[in-house]
């Protein structure tokens, strides 16, 4: 964990044209390369730098999922996915490549099988026309724990669903 870094990239302060806190993400699309993309979230801020390199921000409060590949003429040097909540100005926060300042790590898992295990429980969140960006962040705790023990994890299901969002209401 870190205190809270001045959000600065490579240096140079942030751009202009965002809202005042963001936790923003480098995203790179070099295809058969490095592929990093977002694959649920809502991004409050996007600025593309040419076609294969974007900057996406995401507001307080927010759950995204970033998954990372890259290779090499050996083959695949890196597959991973995070699943991460954006932190609000102040809040501690733990660091992640490509993420400024950081974020609260919510699931963060290595290696290619494990990797589309992820994938295929965001597929059957979102087949029961569940928003993954709005999960309980626990949920996504369990299923690292578990996908990390080598175990599988409980799926995410509507009424589980349904009481965390009550409870979030019942919080507010």
């Amino acid at each position: 964990m870190t205190g809270n870094a001045a959000p600065r990239m490579r240096g140079r302060p942030l751009p202009d044209g965002f809202a005042p806190f963001l936790t923003l993400v480098e995203l790179t699309w070099i295809e058969n390369r490095i592929e990093n993309w977002i694959r649920f979230g809502r991004e409050s801020y996007e600025q593309k730098y040419d076609r294969h390199r974007r900057l996406v921000g995401f507001s307080p409060q927010t759950i995204f999922c970033l998954v990372r590949w890259a290779a090499n003429e050996h083959g695949t040097i890196i597959s991973r996915v995070d699943i991460v909540r954006a932190i609000d100005q102040g809040e501690p926060y733990q660091t992640l490549p490509f993420v400024r300042p950081g974020g609260d790590i919510l699931l963060e898992i290595n290696g290619w099988p494990k990797v589309e295990r992820v994938l295929r429980i965001i597929d059957a969140i979102e087949g029961q026309d569940i928003d993954p960006a709005e999960v309980s962040p626990d949920h996504w705790r369990h299923v690292h724990n578990r996908l990390t023990a080598s175990h599988e994890p409980r799926a995410y299901s509507a009424d589980q669903h349904k009481a965390f969002l009550l409870r979030r209401r019942a919080e507010a």
